[in-house]
């Protein structure tokens, strides 16, 4: 009777401590909205849970939110697309290591009848200025994002007078600064039959993911300023002694390993590639 008993309660306490061990293969990223609003990480996460049993939580903001979850030790790792501020995370010890894994590209969309007369400019800066000096209705995200700081470079590079080291100095009246993610900012885009910069993953989604595609078409690509490179960050233990580092290093390796080198290459809609692998 006393072995019966001893086999039950053993049975219970390995069941009780069953969802805590689970629990304990569950890392928490931050990550920009375009790795979501694309539909990469839906594609993608399954499969990484399929080879390693861990399960990552998502929240989804710009690149800057996503930078801060790290450094306030509210995120096991970090997937974000802004070359500068992810190589300065590393420096000043918030992250361990910087993985490149892919890229994908900015253009600027916009109405099909391109009143501002951007698609035959020899560069994106050229291409911005001809929208500030028609006044064409610009959308920017305007939220600390990888999107709105390579907006703000492109601005640096018309050589118009800004406002705020931002947007150009007149820009009341046809500038809209919405502080939210990138589908947010292409919806609005198409309310104000306006400009904006996007990334080409989350444009693809939007323009033949949803039932009802917008119009908006892109307008200008492939300059040089326009690629978008996206690197991984697992946040530093030595910082917050509490983030899970193996977890998230092992999600890290396995991103720019063979295998989901492969997963990202995968991905498409329409049959065209949203991200290009990049690891080095």
């Amino acid at each position: 009777m006393r072995k019966i008993v001893s086999i039950v309660i053993g049975a219970a306490l390995v069941l009780a401590a069953l969802p805590a061990l689970a629990q304990d293969k569950v890392i928490t990223m931050s990550t920009t909205t375009s790795t979501e609003a694309s539909g990469l990480l839906d594609f993608l996460l399954p499969e990484f849970l399929k080879d390693t049993g861990i399960t990552v939580r998502v929240m989804s903001k710009g690149t800057g939110a996503a930078l801060k979850d790290g450094m306030d030790g509210n995120a096991d790792v970090v997937f974000v697309h802004d070359v500068a501020r992810e190589e300065q995370f590393v420096a000043e010890g918030y992250g361990t290591k910087r993985y490149y894994v892919m890229y994908n590209d900015f253009i600027i969309v916009g109405p099909e009848s391109d009143p501002a007369g951007i698609k035959d400019a020899p560069n994106s800066a050229e291409a911005m200025k001809r929208i500030a000096a028609a006044k064409a209705p610009f959308v920017s995200r305007g939220d600390d994002s990888g999107t709105h700081s390579r907006e703000r470079q492109l601005w640096e590079a018309t050589g118009l007078a800004l406002t705020d080291a931002k947007s150009p100095q007149d820009a009341d009246g046809w500038y809209f600064s919405i502080g939210q993610g990138m589908g947010e900012a292409l919806i609005f885009a198409e309310e104000k039959e306006g400009y904006v910069l996007a990334d080409r993953g989350t444009y693809l989604q939007y323009k033949f993911g949803r039932t009802q595609p917008y119009d908006l078409v892109v307008v200008y690509e492939g300059d040089d300023m326009l690629k978008n490179p996206y690197g991984v960050i697992p946040v530093n233990p030595e910082k917050h002694p509490h983030v899970k580092f193996d977890l998230a290093d092992t999600f890290a390796q396995w991103l720019v390993s063979e295998r989901g080198q492969q997963v990202i290459a995968d991905y498409q809609l329409h049959d065209q590639p949203l991200f290009f692998p990049d690891a080095k």
